[in-house]
C-alpha cells in the first residue's frame, strides 16, 4: 500500500515539475521574443505550436555565426543608406528597392542567410531583433506593393521608415549613431 502512495506522489511531483518547466519556458519565450511571441501565437492560433516554432527559430539561430560589423563596414553601409534616403526625393520607388537590398546586404555580412524566402529571413532576424522585425515585415509588404505599382509616395515613405528601424538595429554600433538614426527617421516623418 505504501508503494502505491509513493508512486502516486512521485507521479504528482513529476507532473508538477513538467508543468513548471513549460511555464518557465513560455515565460522565457514571451520575454525573449516580446511582441513577436504574441504575433506568432495569434498566427498559429495555438500557444504550443507557436512556442514550438519559436524554439525552432532559436535552434536555427544558434547554428548561425552572426557577427558584428566592423566600424568601416558600418560607415560604408551608413553612407549607402544616406544616398538611398537622398534618392527618395526624386525616385521613391527606387529608394525603397535600394533600402531592401541594403538591409539584405547587411544581413548577409552579419551572417544571416538571405537566400531563403522572406518569411524565413524575418524569422531568423526575429530571434535577435524581435521588436523591429515587424518593421521589416511592414517594409517588405509595402515594397511588394510598390513593385506591383500599388504604393503611393506616403506608403513608400513609410517603407523607408520601417527599413531604417531594422537597418539601424542590424548596423549596431554606438549610441551616438542611434541618435542620428532617430533624427533621420523623424526627418522622414
Amino acid at each position: 500500500m505504501e508503494w502505491i502512495v509513493v508512486a502516486i506522489l512521485a507521479a504528482l511531483l513529476v507532473g508538477a515539475a513538467a508543468l513548471l518547466a513549460r511555464r518557465r519556458r513560455s515565460q522565457q519565450l514571451r520575454e525573449g521574443f516580446g511582441p513577436e511571441y504574441q504575433r506568432t501565437v495569434a498566427e498559429h492560433g495555438d500557444r504550443r505550436a507557436a512556442e514550438s516554432e519559436l524554439l525552432e527559430r532559436r535552434q536555427r539561430r544558434e547554428e548561425l555565426e552572426i557577427r558584428e560589423l566592423e566600424p568601416a563596414a558600418r560607415e560604408r553601409y551608413d553612407e549607402r543608406w544616406r544616398a538611398a534616403q537622398r534618392r527618395f526625393v526624386d525616385e521613391p520607388g527606387q529608394a525603397v528597392a535600394e533600402a531592401d537590398e541594403l538591409v539584405a546586404a547587411v544581413m548577409r555580412d552579419r551572417g544571416y542567410p538571405v537566400e531563403d524566402d522572406f518569411d524565413r529571413r524575418a524569422a531568423d532576424v526575429s530571434v535577435d531583433h524581435p521588436v523591429v522585425v515587424e518593421h521589416y515585415r511592414a517594409a517588405h509588404a509595402i515594397s511588394t506593393q510598390s513593385a506591383g505599382g500599388d504604393a503611393d509616395t506616403e506608403d513608400l515613405r513609410q517603407a523607408m521608415v520601417h527599413y531604417r528601424a531594422l537597418f539601424a538595429e542590424l548596423l549596431g554600433g554606438d549610441t551616438g549613431r542611434r541618435d542620428e538614426v532617430d533624427h533621420d527617421v523623424k526627418e522622414m516623418n
